[in-house]
């Protein structure tokens, strides 16, 4: 005999034997397809997890030994391959011809913005516009000179490098903290760099500070601080100011003095890559002409 305990009359279709307040709950199974379509993705899953990195006995790599960090390898790689024609007409040429040629200049523009960005920005701001401490890249004032070699010659060694023989290697002294000169004979100092730019406010300090200024400064920034690009000295008779131009971060500096340093990038960078900086930096600055 039949058991109708489990069918219902109403859809004619049978239940699960479960019922909450007279209301039976029906027998829906899924269909065929999902069901297949299920235990073929477990079965896919299975097999994934050995073939890639998933499981411990598998390895880092599963043993397809695939790993993303590969496919980035290989995407550099062929990329770098890509490249390398135009890379060594870069090493071969000088950045006066880089200059000159049409082609390897627009290259060695878009090659030394993304460099800059990647190596140089962080100190120097991404518009090359500077920051306390790290010179500006986009104006006409370059501390050791703008031309072409001068810029190439910065970027491969340096500035106080410690691992470059050949840096840019220059010091102001403490004149304060080494007895050079007293607090008060570096206020007068101080008032006599104001007044070149017409900002002293004691006329008789800055008198005073000439002379002391003649006798300790002028040597490397000139008589007339016009600074000198050989000793790396910046110029003190304009508003451009590496570490600021207000009284007391002028006397903190002839007190204290002043050294930054900056990398050679010479180990660190393709020569390729160091070109198209010196092209993309000369073209944000005062483009000078290269020295006769």
């Amino acid at each position: 005999m039949d058991d109708h305990s489990n069918f219902d009359p109403v859809t004619g279709r049978t239940t699960t034997g479960h019922e909450w307040d007279g209301i039976r709950e029906l027998n829906t199974p899924l269909p065929k397809w999902w069901l297949w379509t299920f235990y073929a993705c477990i079965a896919f899953a299975a097999v994934w997890v050995v073939l890639y990195p998933a499981l411990p006995f598998t390895g880092a790599t599963g043993l397809l030994g695939h790993t993303t960090r590969g496919d980035a390898e290989r995407d550099r790689a062929q990329q770098a391959a890509t490249a390398e024609p135009m890379l060594a007409r870069l090493r071969a040429a000088t950045p006066a011809q880089i200059l000159a040629d049409p082609d390897l200049r627009a290259y060695a523009m878009a090659g030394g913005r993304v460099a800059f960005a990647n190596t140089c920005a962080g100190c120097h701001g991404a518009g090359g516009q500077g920051a306390p401490g790290f010179p500006s890249l986009a104006d006409d004032e370059w501390l050791w000179g703008g031309d072409l070699e001068a810029i190439e010659r910065t970027i491969r060694h340096g500035i106080r490098a410690p691992d470059d023989d050949a840096t840019h290697n220059s010091l102001m002294p403490r004149f304060v903290a080494d007895g050079m000169l007293t607090t008060a004979q570096a206020s007068d100092v101080t008032e006599h760099v104001l007044a070149m730019t017409g900002r002293a406010t004691d006329a008789a300090a800055a008198t005073r500070g000439a002379a002391l200024f003649a006798e300790n400064c002028a040597s490397c920034h000139g008589e007339r601080g016009q600074g000198n690009r050989e000793m790396g000295a910046p110029r003190l008779d304009d508003r451009v100011w590496l570490y600021g131009g207000d009284r007391a971060s002028i006397l903190r500096t002839v007190s204290l003095g002043r050294g930054g340093v900056m990398p050679a990038w010479e180990s660190r960078l393709d020569p390729a890559t160091i070109r198209m900086l010196v092209i993309y930096l000369h073209s944000l600055g005062g483009t000078e002409a290269a020295a006769p």
